[in-house]
């Protein structure tokens, strides 16, 4: 651990914080992925249950790295 110390900056990654969009959305979209995984599993459908990981990882993952990407 102390090697990987000497190549880390010393005051972190850079934080601007100008990421100016609720997170109720994302939060939002998280939930209904959520709800429609679990939906999926109990009726046993496979699109339901792609369709609500496909939305986990939009509010997790793709529309941030989109937001963060177009501003």
């Amino acid at each position: 651990m102390p090697m990987l110390a000497q190549f880390l900056p010393d005051d972190g990654p850079g934080q601007s914080g100008d990421f100016q969009v609720s997170p109720r959305f994302f939060l939002v979209l998280l939930g209904l992925g959520f709800l429609i995984g679990t939906i999926g599993h109990i009726v046993k459908s496979r699109t339901l249950v792609a369709a609500g990981i496909l939305l986990i990882f939009a509010a997790t993952i793709f529309l941030p790295i989109a937001y963060t990407v177009s501003r």
